[in-house]
């Protein structure tokens, strides 16, 4: 039986992966490392795949197919996977062993033991390029330490504070049940990996350890500034998906409701913020028919958010329009590590 399996999407990541992969290593045979090439060409991925899967048989796996983008990887991941709880791992970041560790014995007490738990909870430290300090983003104000708790037990997560793709490890069943599957050719899907399965999540348990390790620094990184704004349209569109996923101003429970309403928006506030940032009239227009998009799909929850503090600094009317309180682009920025 595998205690956990990891998906590491992989295209065109021969210069970083063999980092990631070896550290996943030492979670020895109760863990199933999934290793996917998504259709890369221009290095020796596949093979570096296949090098593992022969050198550790009874838990390295390879899959290849052909490029979908990130979300099609996470997805074959999911499919492929035979473990009790599942967790991705982005080729270009890696894992703390003393942290993993833990995290793995945590795992098995709940798989031997008598409580089901639907979400493990840890820390993720970011890894920026050039950077003396780490910052390291914990759930120590928001969530109870090592104890299994629910929706009624979370306290207060602090603006720009959530919990991430980094941080969570689903049980894949769960996953399986609530129907999750990533679009295709589509950047920024991982928002839609820890958001969707929210209302199926009963149990919870917080590790208070910095496990996951985020690398920030590639000038081609999906979390650059300038490439987001270049792929607004993806986010843009992530966002319009999870929009549409559930009416969350009707979630009976007051704590989820309130978590997964302020996700939203952030998310509203990120694709604002990249349209002005942009300085383009046609993102603009993109920003304004997002917000029409919503109200027409939602009103209860486009006034919420329309007129929040973060909804009413976006839409400054006029040349006002172009600017946004420092306040709001910085918690942004803390979103994503950029500062």
């Amino acid at each position: 039986m595998k205690l956990l399996s990891v998906a590491i999407p992989c295209y065109n990541s021969e210069s970083y992966m063999r980092h990631c992969i070896d550290s996943l290593l030492p979670g020895g045979d109760e863990v199933e490392i999934l290793i996917v090439d998504d259709g890369s060409t221009k290095d020796h991925t596949a093979e570096i795949a296949d090098e593992y899967e022969r050198n550790y048989p009874e838990i390295c796996r390879a899959i290849h197919q052909e490029n979908g983008g990130h979300g099609a990887a996470v997805n074959a991941g999911l499919k492929n996977a035979t473990g009790i709880y599942f967790k991705v791992v982005d080729s270009d970041d890696w894992v703390d062993e003393s942290a993993y560790k833990e995290i793995l014995d945590t795992l098995r007490r709940f798989v031997y033991g008598e409580e089901t738990l639907d979400m493990l909870i840890s820390n993720f430290v970011y890894e920026k390029q050039g950077a003396a300090r780490k910052k390291v983003m914990n759930y120590r104000t928001a969530l109870p330490k090592n104890e299994m708790f629910s929706w009624d037990e979370v306290k207060v997560f602090l603006l720009g504070h959530y919990i991430l793709m980094h941080s969570v490890i689903y049980r894949t069943e769960l996953l399986i049940q609530c129907g999750l599957e990533l679009p295709m050719h589509t950047f920024y899907v991982d928002n839609i990996f820890v958001y969707q399965p929210l209302p199926h999540v009963r149990t919870m348990y917080y590790l208070d350890v910095n496990f996951y390790r985020y690398f920030i620094g590639r000038d081609d990184q999906s979390v650059n500034e300038s490439v987001m704004i270049g792929r607004i349209d993806q986010q843009i569109k992530v966002t319009k998906l999870m929009l549409g996923y559930y009416d969350v101003m009707k979630i009976k429970q007051r704590k989820l409701r309130h978590y997964m309403v302020r996700y939203l928006e952030i998310m509203m506030t990120i694709s604002s913020i990249l349209a002005i940032k942009s300085d383009n009239d046609e993102n603009m227009e993109k920003k304004k028919e997002l917000w029409q998009h919503l109200r027409k799909q939602n009103l209860p929850l486009f006034l919420r958010l329309r007129w929040g503090f973060m909804g009413q600094g976006v839409n400054l009317p006029g040349k006002s329009g172009r600017k946004f309180p420092i306040t709001i682009y910085k918690m942004t920025q803390k979103f994503f590590g950029f500062n």
